[in-house]
């Protein structure tokens, strides 16, 4: 995800302080993975160091001056381009899965142990998104469904290379 981008997003709805960006990003897209305040206020410096935003007011409190960050002209047409541009599919060719499986046929492990508990670990992390998904919003349930989507695509592949164990185990360690 590009911190940003989604920064730049969120102002066009108008002004912020970087504080409101932090709780507008972690209500939105940080659910999991929430914020740090020096990622946004970094974030913001180089955005308004490169002209994609300006400072609109800075406001004296009881502590630091308070910048409220506004989007230029510039920040809305790079949003548009990046909104715009595909994104490019994770196509997972360096997949640690398959270097763990492969690694354990190279060693002479037990590779089906290290499928059975990935498919464990994978039934697991279903079940716990599936009951999110269960009690979740909108945006929530779109979200947990793109990563169960890809958790269902990983136990087919669990399941397709465990059939293939005795193949790829010939056919790695030649």
């Amino acid at each position: 995800m590009s911190i940003g981008h989604t920064l730049l997003g969120l102002l066009e709805a108008g002004p912020r302080h970087g504080y409101d960006l932090k709780r507008a990003f972690d209500e939105k897209f940080g659910h999991d993975r929430p914020l740090h305040y020096g990622q946004v206020y970094s974030t913001m410096s180089r955005l308004l160091k490169n002209g994609l935003v300006e400072v609109d007011a800075i406001e004296a409190g009881g502590g630091p001056e308070r910048k409220r960050y506004a989007i230029t002209d510039a920040g809305i047409t790079d949003v548009q381009r990046w909104l715009a541009t595909p994104q490019k599919p994770e196509e997972y060719l360096q997949s640690t899965l398959y270097t763990r499986v492969v690694l354990a046929l190279l060693t002479r492990r037990d590779a089906t142990e290290i499928l059975d508990t990935q498919r464990s670990e994978h039934l697991r992390s279903m079940r716990i998104l599936t009951d999110r998904k269960r009690k979740g919003d909108l945006a929530d349930q779109l979200i947990c469904d793109h990563a169960l989507f890809h958790l269902e695509a990983d136990l087919r592949w669990l399941e397709l290379t465990a059939a293939r164990l005795d193949k790829l185990r010939e056919a790695v360690t030649l």
